[in-house]
C-alpha cells in the first residue's frame, strides 16, 4: 500500500485520490507525514481550534416502530446528566381471530416473556434430575441456563440491583405501526396485569421426560412475567366468539396494549428486542369425544407481538439536580469549554470551524497550491468530571446543520459528504474512537471530502451535529435510509443507545480542546 501511495504522490493531480486511500487504509491517520511526499513535495499537519457547544434536543426523540431495532427499559441516575428512565409500550394482536378455545376452557396461567440482549458466552447451567412436572405429575429433568443481561449504568447498588418490573394495561389507542411517535408520549394505563422482580439475569428452561427423553416444555432465555389469570380468563378466554375478538381492527381497540416499566429511578438500562415478546395463555378444556365427566386436556394460545404492532419507547430525561441543569447557556459563537452528549433524546454536540480558519486554508490553497490529504475533527472526553466505569460511546452519527435567519438551527438530514462517498469502502469509518477503555478517550471525525469541497469548490461551511449512536444497517449490511437521502440521519441507534459522556469543548489554550487537524501537501 505504501508503494501505491508514493506513486500517487508523485502526481500532483492525484492528491484527491491519495487523500481518500490514506483515510481509509492508514490504521493511524496521525502518522501521515513527509515520508509520503517524494520529489520535493512537502507534507504538513496543522491544528486549529474548533467552536463546540451543546445541542439541546428537548429531551425527546422519535421512538416509534420504524426507528426501533431495539427498545430500552430501566432507569439510571448520575450527577452529570441526571435521571434517564425508559419504558416500552406495545400493542398485542391475536394469533387468530374469532378463536375457538374449546369446551369449558379454564385458564391456568398467562405468561409474558421479554427478550433482553444478553451475554451468550457467559452461562451458568443448573439441572434438577428429580423434577416432577406438575401437569400430570410426570417424572422429568429440568435444565436451566442463566445469562447476564447486557446493561448500562449501575449494575450493583449496595451489592445488588433488583428492579420491580411492572406490566400495565394501556388505555390509549396506539394507532398503527407506521405512525410517528416521540419519546415524551405518555400512554395512559389502568389495570396492573402483572409484576416480577428482576435481578439482571435471564434464564432458558428445558424440561424432558425421564421415560423417553421427549421435551415437555421449553422456553428461550428471557424475563417471564406471570400475568393476571382472572383478567385473561374474563377478557379473552370467555370471549372467544365475541365481536371484540372477531378481527384485528376490533381487537386493538378492545385490548389496546401493554406498558412495561420499572418502579425504581436508579440502576441500569437494558435493551430488548421489541418484536420478540411472547404472550402465551396456558389453559385446559374438555377433550373432544370423551365420556362424562369429560377428560380434560391442556392447550395454549399465543398472541402476535411482532412487527405488525404499534410500539414505542417512553423516555424520561430529568436534569433536575444535575450539572447539565445549571450549565451556562449555549454559545454558538465562541463555544463552550465543556460539552455534553447523551443518547435516547439527551443532548448532542455542535461543532463549527471558524470562518477565519476556513479563510486561512483557502489562502494556502490559492497561493501555495496545497492539496488536502486528510481532515478530521478530534474531541476528547473530560476526565475531570467524567471519570467512571460506564461504557463510553462507541460511535457518533454526524450530520450538517444550517443556521436560519432567526438564528435558530435546522438539521440537514442527509449523510455527511464523506459518508455519501465512502460508506461502502472497505474498513471505512466516519468516526474512530480511541482509548475507549481508558480514563480519557478521544474521537476522530473524518471530514476530508467535506472540507475539500469547502476549500476547493466554494461550498458553504456549516455547523456539524454529533449525536450518540451508530448508523443502522439492514440484514444485508446496507445503510438503512440510504434510499431516503433527505431523511437519512433518522436511521440510527440514537433512540435506544443510552451511552453518554462529557467532553472538553472550545479551549485554544488546552492541547485537548476540540480541534481540526488538517494534513496537506504542496510542492
Amino acid at each position: 500500500m505504501i508503494r501505491n501511495l508514493k506513486s500517487l504522490f508523485n502526481i500532483t493531480a492525484s492528491l484527491v485520490i491519495g487523500s481518500l486511500i490514506l483515510w481509509n487504509c492508514e490504521p493511524d491517520a496521525d502518522k501521515l507525514g513527509s515520508q509520503f511526499f517524494q520529489n520535493g513535495a512537502e507534507g504538513t499537519q496543522s491544528s486549529y481550534s474548533v467552536i463546540a457547544y451543546t445541542i439541546n434536543h428537548n429531551d425527546t426523540i422519535r421512538t416509534d416502530a420504524i426507528r426501533l431495532q431495539r427498545a430500552s427499559i430501566g432507569a439510571f441516575t448520575e450527577p452529570q446528566f441526571g435521571l434517564q428512565k425508559a419504558a416500552f409500550v406495545t400493542q398485542a394482536r391475536l394469533s387468530r381471530y374469532a378463536p375457538d378455545f374449546g369446551t369449558n376452557p379454564v385458564l391456568d396461567s398467562a405468561v409474558l416473556v421479554i427478550k433482553p440482549d444478553f451475554a451468550s458466552d457467559s452461562v451458568t447451567t443448573t439441572s434438577k434430575e428429580d423434577y416432577i412436572y406438575p401437569d400430570g405429575a410426570v417424572p422429568a429433568k429440568l435444565e436451566q441456563n442463566t445469562y447476564p443481561v447486557t446493561k448500562y449504568g449501575k449494575t450493583k447498588i449496595n451489592g445488588k440491583t433488583i428492579f420491580h418490573l411492572k406490566v400495565h394495561r394501556v388505555t390509549d389507542y396506539l394507532g398503527g405501526n407506521i405512525d410517528k411517535v416521540f419519546s415524551n408520549r405518555n400512554a395512559g394505563t389502568s389495570t396492573l396485569l402483572g409484576s416480577t422482580t428482576f435481578n439482571g439475569d435471564i434464564s432458558s428452561v428445558k424440561i424432558t421426560k425421564d421415560s423417553d427423553k421427549s421435551t415437555i416444555f421449553e422456553r428461550g432465555a428471557g424475563i417471564a412475567v406471570k400475568l393476571d389469570s382472572t383478567f385473561f380468563q374474563d377478557n379473552i378466554i370467555k370471549k372467544g366468539n365475541a365481536p371484540e375478538l372477531a378481527d384485528a381492527a376490533s381487537f386493538i381497540r378492545y385490548f389496546r396494549g401493554m406498558k412495561i416499566s420499572v418502579e425504581e429511578n436508579d440502576g441500569y438500562i437494558f435493551k430488548i428486542d421489541p418484536n420478540a415478546l411472547e404472550l402465551t395463555l396456558y389453559y385446559k378444556k374438555d377433550k373432544a369425544g370423551s365420556e362424562t365427566p369429560p377428560e380434560r386436556e391442556s392447550d395454549t394460545f399465543t398472541f402476535d407481538m411482532g412487527t405488525s404492532n404499534a410500539h414505542f419507547s417512553e423516555i424520561i430525561n430529568n436534569k433536575v439536580g444535575s450539572a447539565l441543569e445549571t450549565y451556562p447557556a449555549v454559545d454558538t459563537i465562541a463555544g463552550s469549554p465543556r460539552v455534553y452528549a447523551q443518547g435516547m433524546g439527551g443532548p448532542g454536540i455542535g461543532l463549527k470551524i471558524p470562518q477565519e480558519t476556513i479563510a486561512g486554508i483557502k489562502e494556502l490553497y490559492k497561493n501555495e497550491k496545497i492539496g488536502i490529504i486528510s481532515a478530521k475533527i478530534r474531541i476528547y472526553t473530560d476526565p475531570s468530571v467524567w471519570n467512571n466505569k460506564f461504557q463510553k460511546p462507541d460511535y457518533f452519527n454526524v450530520n450538517l446543520r444550517k443556521i436560519n435567519a432567526d438564528h435558530t438551527f435546522t438539521d440537514l438530514l442527509t449523510f455527511l459528504e464523506d459518508m455519501n462517498l465512502l460508506a461502502y469502502s472497505q474498513n471505512y469509518s466516519l468516526v474512530k474512537g480511541n482509548n475507549l477503555d481508558q480514563e480519557q478517550a478521544f474521537y476522530d471525525i473524518g471530514i476530508t471530502q467535506t472540507l475539500k469541497n469547502i476549500i476547493e469548490k466554494e461550498e458553504k461551511s456549516r455547523h456539524y451535529a454529533l449525536n450518540v449512536g451508530n448508523y443502522t444497517l439492514d440484514a444485508n449490511g446496507q445503510l438503512i435510509g440510504w434510499q431516503y437521502r433527505d431523511n437519512a440521519q433518522y436511521f440510527n441507534t440514537r433512540s435506544y443507545t443510552p451511552y453518554r459522556a462529557v467532553f472538553i469543548g472550545t479551549d485554544a489554550q488546552n492541547p485537548k480542546g476540540v480541534q481540526l487537524l488538517v494534513s496537506y501537501g504542496k510542492k
